[in-house]
């Protein structure tokens, strides 16, 4: 039966393990992980065990589920091993795939040192070369931008990229599964029919909320997008931080927008997932549609 993908056991206590890429239960049933591991009387924790914390996909009492992530995993494996030198010495091959998953989920690309990117992604917004992303074709923008701050910039630039994408499908995600409901149930007049991701180039990196009621349309925008509007609207913000979400709202009257504002919403916390509670990014729309 599909109970769990690990059971830890014991007499007096268990613990039934969820193992997937984010924290989701994808539809598995909690309450019969829970009654599984407690079956007997036993003490019993579901956990979810993945590769990325996203609070807002924990549904359906998953969110009472602990969340442990690879990296966390990994690193306390890898400072145990540290401190027992004959173990490595006797295990080398053991050793070596330790070192490979470390290097894949908790060093490498994959797990993402997210700060750094998103101090990246904001440096290439403020010094002018945001453009950059929108280059086509891809690799030869990445080369020449290599080329004029050496190796170490290219793997920031192809790394930031992802980070972007990242971010995208996180803010993506959120504004379908949470902030839609969040904004419907707080408003009768222009509602969220469609959340839509259709630009590319250096419109890419944003999230677009159709309303209803011939409301214009608002954008959840980040990164270089959000730097090229901040460029275009009338009253552009004096000293925007582009490590956040801003708003955008779309000019009725002509091609182009009406309003940006800058959310409290960072690149970071959307990567890592808004809890459902979170009414930030609600409050900001809100508070953008009253001003029309």
């Amino acid at each position: 039966m599909d109970i769990a993908d690990i059971v830890l056991s014991r007499p007096e206590a268990a613990v039934v393990i969820e193992n997937y890429g984010t924290s989701d239960g994808h539809g598995h049933d909690f309450h019969r992980y829970l009654a599984h591991g407690a079956a007997g009387g036993r003490s019993a924790a579901v956990v979810l065990l993945c590769h990325r914390y996203e609070a807002h996909l924990q549904r359906e009492g998953w969110e009472q589920a602990t969340v442990v992530t690879y990296a966390e995993i990994l690193s306390d494996l890898q400072n145990y091993i540290d401190r027992d030198k004959n173990w490595s010495r006797r295990h080398p091959e053991q050793l070596l795939f330790i070192r490979q998953m470390m290097e894949h989920f908790v060093e490498g690309a994959a797990a993402v040192d997210i700060d750094d990117q998103i101090s990246f992604i904001k440096a290439m917004c403020e010094t002018g070369e945001s453009a950059r992303y929108g280059y086509r074709p891809r690799d030869r923008a990445a080369q020449e931008f290599a080329e004029s701050v050496a190796e170490h910039a290219r793997r920031q630039f192809d790394d930031s990229r992802s980070t972007l994408a990242a971010v995208k499908d996180g803010l993506r995600r959120y504004a379908r599964t949470v902030l839609t409901d969040q904004v419907n149930e707080s408003t009768e007049l222009g509602r969220i029919q469609k959340v839509v991701t259709r630009f590319v180039g250096q419109w890419e990196w944003c999230v677009e909320l159709q309303r209803a009621d011939a409301q214009p349309t608002i954008f959840l925008e980040f990164g270089p997008t959000a730097a090229v509007e901040n460029g275009r609207v009338a009253d552009p913000l004096d000293a925007p931080d582009y490590s956040r979400i801003f708003l955008t709202l779309q000019d009725a009257r002509r091609d182009g927008i009406a309003l940006i504002i800058e959310t409290e919403v960072s690149l970071g916390e959307i990567i890592e997932g808004l809890s459902r509670d979170d009414v930030r990014l609600r409050d900001a729309v809100l508070a953008m549609t009253a001003e029309v």
